[in-house]
């Protein structure tokens, strides 16, 4: 039978589950169960009052976390002429058009983060959706990766700086990695507002009932500890 380790057990020992808390404990929460030799990830899933088997209530869209996740993310740009050199200059990891397709197309390769292409060449990219496709790298213009050749700059900043996707799931839950162990408190905080503001400003007009329904946050390996929806929009708001 397998049993929990000594770090778990305390971390778990620190977080009442049948509690709800603030964001403010919850942060130091997460600090102090955060015990693990490498920095952990902070994830959050939110369960939302929506059923993502209609499409008028599918949640789906992009944050640009003020304090990034803390992460260094590979960015791919398909792009010629004047928006590739943008986009080499705003600081894009590989930029290219039929070279990088091809590359894509032929080997399967996959090496980066995030990719986005100019409208101009979404014909040809369009093309990559089963390679692209299932591992979520597929340029989109509903989560703004899908842009015209003066945006492709500041979409490149956006994207190193530590903006995610984020799209709810069968279950009505969207889950998001927020920033890092190693952060500070207000940094985590002021991520999960963000990233609740947005939910809050995409919910569809046919859902009914309460649509933030819960929420949790947790280490890499710790413990989930829940949120209290109603001071999670109102922290938020504030």
């Amino acid at each position: 039978m397998a049993t929990s380790g000594k770090r778990y057990s305390a971390a778990r020992k620190a977080v009442d589950p049948n509690n709800k808390y603030s964001l403010d404990q919850a942060v130091v929460l997460l600090k102090q169960t955060a015990s693990a030799k490498f920095d952990e990830t902070i994830d959050i899933a939110v369960r939302l009052g929506v059923d993502p088997k209609h499409a008028d209530q599918m949640v789906r869209g992009a944050v640009a976390l003020p304090h990034g996740t803390g992460k260094t993310v590979r960015v791919l740009v398909f792009a010629q002429g004047e928006a590739a050199k943008a986009a080499r200059e705003a600081g894009a990891d590989f930029v290219g058009a039929d070279d990088l397709i091809l590359k894509i197309e032929s080997e399967g390769w996959t090496d980066f983060d995030k990719a986005v292409a100019t409208r101009d060449l979404m014909g040809k990219v369009g093309k990559l959706g089963r390679v692209l496709g299932p591992r979520g790298l597929m340029p989109n213009p509903k989560i703004g990766t899908v842009v015209g050749p003066d945006a492709i700059a500041q979409t490149v900043r956006e994207l190193k700086g530590g903006k995610i996707d984020f799209r709810v799931e069968k279950a009505g839950i969207v889950h998001a990695n927020v920033g890092r162990a190693s952060m500070e408190g207000q940094q985590l905080k002021e991520n999960i507002e963000a990233l609740v503001n947005t939910l809050m400003k995409l919910k569809p007009a046919s859902a009914k009932g309460t649509y933030l329904r819960g929420a949790a946050v947790s280490t890499t390996m710790g413990p989930g500890i829940r949120l209290d929806p109603g001071d999670l929009i109102r922290t938020g708001e504030a």
